[in-house]
């Protein structure tokens, strides 16, 4: 499950600092964003992050979205190489195979949670 666990960052020492942010890095960051800007995308994670795995029907009943919709956001992630995805007899089962992406979450989640004190 995601935990909104954030430690207090000292100001001079921040990722971006650190890096010197290229284009390129900067284009995936906003790419990865933009695929998680979707709340079923987001629904979708905090799913597979609690039961680790889950088949296509699982997923559609948790999201609530029609088969399509729910298939269409598996296929864009699974391309972003954020799941990862096998065959389970007739079934296909997905799973997160980027754990930055629950970092991430996590980062977001302790932010709102902090903004509301």
């Amino acid at each position: 499950m995601i935990k909104c666990i954030m430690p207090r960052m000292k100001r001079d020492s921040t990722c971006i600092q650190e890096q010197g942010l290229s284009v390129e890095f900067l284009e995936n960051t906003s790419r990865m964003l933009r695929m998680l800007s979707h709340p079923h995308r987001l629904k979708i994670i905090e799913i597979l992050d609690r039961e680790g795995e889950c088949n296509v029907t699982t997923l559609i009943d948790e999201v609530g979205q029609p088969q399509s919709s729910v298939s269409h956001h598996l296929n864009q992630m699974k391309r972003m190489h954020l799941l990862g995805s096998r065959r389970d007899g007739r079934e296909v089962v997905y799973r997160i195979i980027d754990p930055r992406v629950l970092s991430l979450l996590n980062c977001i989640c302790c932010s709102y949670k902090e903004s509301k004190r």
